[in-house]
């Protein structure tokens, strides 16, 4: 599980399989995709509804209708006075939104056969057969007009209905269409006599969406044994409403070629072009305003004293019948709400007939995906680069442009371009790694505080935690102060010792070194014994490395008294020797190597370079200098305010050139004393003389520097000045070469 936490590249395979689902596996037909994009559809449509031409009209059968004409069925002579007077008013086309499946059974024919002889041969005296039948007389009206358009939809009878025109259509796409077009097994249609007298028949069958709201029609169907195309309603309507009644033509879409913003397929019928979908549907652009605006009631028509009112409504229109009276009305559930279904076909013929379509081609749902595959790439691969804030402006931002872009297209261009499945794609990616972001950082900050928690101060510590970048493990070079500190005599110490009083007293001189160490920005790198190695700038940045570094060494023989007085009462207690602990350190400034260093199987972070070397013999000659601190010239030139003293130029064991070594004697208030003044003048003396061979003014010197660092509270140099006279002493004797320069070399580390 850490592993998968923290390695990126799981991270980038575990994002990559999620853009991957998105793009490739949820499909734009996923039924929970599908309902998110439908639900943004409708909103578009109710914010943006069509503005109607007025081409099409409704002459409605409604209840003021049946009230004042009688209950419906009406007998087919009232539906004939309806047709001739409609073609009276000028109507273009009619079609009816609804099948007359079943004879009239208020016809002549069918009530003579009941009646006496006498009765029968008085009724059928000088009438023709046509008076006799009322579905015929509407067969002749029918016949008459010429542009009347009968419907079928779902029933229960096998014959298929009469097609009045054929699909003029190449075979593939014929073939396309009888495979993926809505398809009707059985149906409800017009009696033959009605139907054979229609100029058009068209269904009126209904495609409802999974939440049951209508959004597309089908222009095209095709019967169950999957061999012939039909038209719907709408279409039969345009093609009648046509001057020439041309034959409806299927094809590829020219305009596909030249704009993929157009769909694949588009029905020719004359002059109008419907792009329609792989399956034969086009969205319906719902018109807005209130729909009864545009209905006539019947009985206006058959009432010719309301036709001058009325005219304007149905002259050169397409006009449908249909009917909104309660137990006739046929509603539907529509994005604009509960509609006649009627609504569906007027809305279809007029969008054809305007030109006005909704489209959503095969561009749209590419672009959709390389929306998500652009914006999930760019949040995979900058995720490690960029902080949280970053990546969430970015996603809103990306949402934003979604929302605006698909709104904006479907204002102007009338596409249906889905913002919010890829805006939630993205959402999804953006979380996901924006949580493995935070779980990475969160893994490495554990990691940090379990590789360092122990080396470097609670306050470094948490600069750390805060910015895992600060730390560059692997190793690189950089400006170090270096430290090693050790306990003076140790191993005469430790033999007068039991096991178990060795473990604490090294536990009783490492703490409050350590916590020194720490509490000054430093990091410790390792414990030797009764030593300590410790440096400064690395992990962290440290601008101040060589002071800090310089307060920690003032600060560590002060630590030691009171560790020291409770050893001498204990020993006291015991009747034993008190023991005193003494550090010598070793500090030196320079370029290191510094990162995780040792084998696949340990490491530890470290530091390795000639800087070091140098630190460790510094330390290892404080003895002979008796001094408690030697400090490297770049450490001294680093921190020139602080309290040193040059005390030799020193070839260390393990070096050909000599370095200046420096003791640490105070901070910058130590140096401005009066008296370190006075002392450094005359050391200084001493120095310059000792360098020139001039022993004996370099053994006036060294006495007058011996008082004057007596005069100074706190500085034991007796040690120091008691080897240089002894030093003096035999170069005097025994003068050196004459190219010395004052360098001594050491014998030991």
């Amino acid at each position: 599980m850490s592993k998968f936490i923290t390695n990126r590249w799981i991270h980038f395979a575990f994002l990559s399989s999620l853009l991957f689902v998105a793009v490739a596996v949820i499909s734009p037909e996923n039924s929970l995709r599908n309902r998110i994009q439908l639900i943004v559809f409708d909103y578009f449509l109710t914010q943006n509804p069509r503005e109607s031409t007025g081409q099409v009209g409704v002459i409605d059968i409604d209840d003021q209708s049946l009230l004042e004409l009688g209950q419906w069925p009406w007998p087919r002579t009232k539906m004939a006075e309806i047709v001739d007077n409609l073609d009276a008013l000028g109507a273009r086309v009619i079609a009816f939104d609804g099948v007359l499946a079943e004879e009239d059974r208020t016809s002549l024919k069918h009530l003579v056969d009941t009646l006496p002889d006498d009765v029968r041969s008085s009724l059928l005296e000088g009438r023709g057969q046509v008076e006799l039948d009322n579905d015929a007389v509407l067969a002749q009206s029918l016949e008459r007009y010429g542009r009347f358009v009968s419907g079928f939809t779902h029933g229960i009878e096998n014959k298929d209905p009469e097609r009045k025109t054929s699909f003029r259509v190449k075979q593939d796409v014929k073939e396309h269409f009888l495979k993926s077009s809505f398809r009707f097994n059985t149906v409800a249609r017009f009696i033959p006599v009605l139907e054979k007298a229609s100029k058009g028949n068209g269904s009126f069958m209904a495609n409802p969406e999974l939440d049951n709201v209508i959004r597309r029609t089908p222009m095209i169907f095709t019967n169950g044994t999957r061999k012939e195309l039909f038209p719907s309603l709408s279409i039969e309507a345009v093609r009648l409403y046509h001057d020439k009644f041309p034959y409806p033509l299927l094809k590829y879409n020219e305009d596909f070629k030249i704009s993929n913003f157009s769909n694949l397929y588009a029905l020719d019928i004359g002059d109008y072009t419907v792009p329609v979908d792989s399956d034969g549907e086009i969205w319906v652009h719902f018109r807005k305003g209130d729909y009864r605006d545009a209905y006539v009631p019947a009985y206006k028509v058959l009432d010719k004293a309301f036709h001058d009112e009325i005219r304007p409504a149905i002259d050169g229109k397409v006009i449908y019948i249909a009917s909104s009276a309660e137990g006739l009305k046929d509603l539907r559930s529509t994005p604009m709400g509960l509609l006649p279904g009627v609504e569906i076909h007027v809305n279809a013929t007029e969008q054809i007939l305007d030109g006005n379509f909704l489209r959503r081609p095969l561009i749209v749902l590419n672009a959709e995906n390389y929306f998500i595959l652009v914006v999930g790439l760019f949040f995979i691969l900058l995720t490690p680069l960029l902080g949280v804030n970053w990546l969430f402006l970015v996603a809103t931002c990306s949402a934003a442009a979604a929302f605006s872009f698909s709104y904006l297209g479907f204002k102007e261009y009338g596409l249906l371009i889905d913002p919010v499945y890829p805006s939630l794609s993205i959402g999804v990616i953006f979380v996901a790694s924006s949580m493995l972001k935070y779980l990475r950082s969160e893994a490495e900050r554990r990691q940090i505080k379990g590789a360092f928690g122990l080396y470097v101060s609670p306050d470094f510590m948490k600069e750390l935690t805060k910015d895992p970048d600060k730390l560059k493990l692997g190793g690189e070079v950089k400006d170090l102060s270096v430290m090693f500190t050790d306990i003076r005599s140790f191993t005469t110490i430790s033999e007068s010792l039991t096991p178990e009083e060795l473990i604490q007293l090294m536990n009783d001189f490492l703490t409050p070194m350590s916590n020194l160490v720490m509490d000054n920005r430093g990091t410790i790198d390792k414990y030797m014994g009764d030593a300590m190695m410790a440096f400064w700038n690395a992990p962290l940045d440290d601008p101040e490395h060589a002071r800090h570094a310089r307060t920690v060494a003032l600060k560590m023989n002060e630590a030691l008294v009171p560790i020291n007085e409770q050893l001498k009462q204990k020993a006291e207690a015991e009747g034993k020797d008190p023991l005193v602990l003494n550090a010598g350190i070793g500090i030196n400034t320079g370029p290191c190597s510094v990162g995780n260093m040792g084998s696949k199987q340990r490491f530890a972070y470290s530091a390795l370079g000639d800087a070091v070397n140098l630190a460790s013999r510094l330390e290892g000659q404080t003895k002979e200098y008796g001094v408690n601190v030697l400090v490297g010239e770049d450490t001294q030139k680093a921190v020139p305010d602080y309290a040193f003293a040059e005390l030799d130029l020193l070839q260390v064991k393990g070096k050909t050139k000599p370095v200046k070594i420096f003791t640490l004697l105070g901070d910058e208030t130590f140096a401005g004393q009066d008296a370190y003044k006075k002392w450094m003048t005359a050391h200084q003396s001493m120095l310059a003389a000792y360098r020139i061979a001039d022993f004996d003014c370099a053994a006036q010197d060294l006495n007058d520097a011996r008082k004057a660092a007596k005069a100074i509270a706190g500085t034991t140099l007796d040690a120091y000045y008691d080897m240089y006279a002894a030093r003096i002493a035999e170069l005097a004797k025994n003068p050196p070469e004459s190219d010395w320069g004052g360098v001594f070399v050491a014998k030991s580390k």
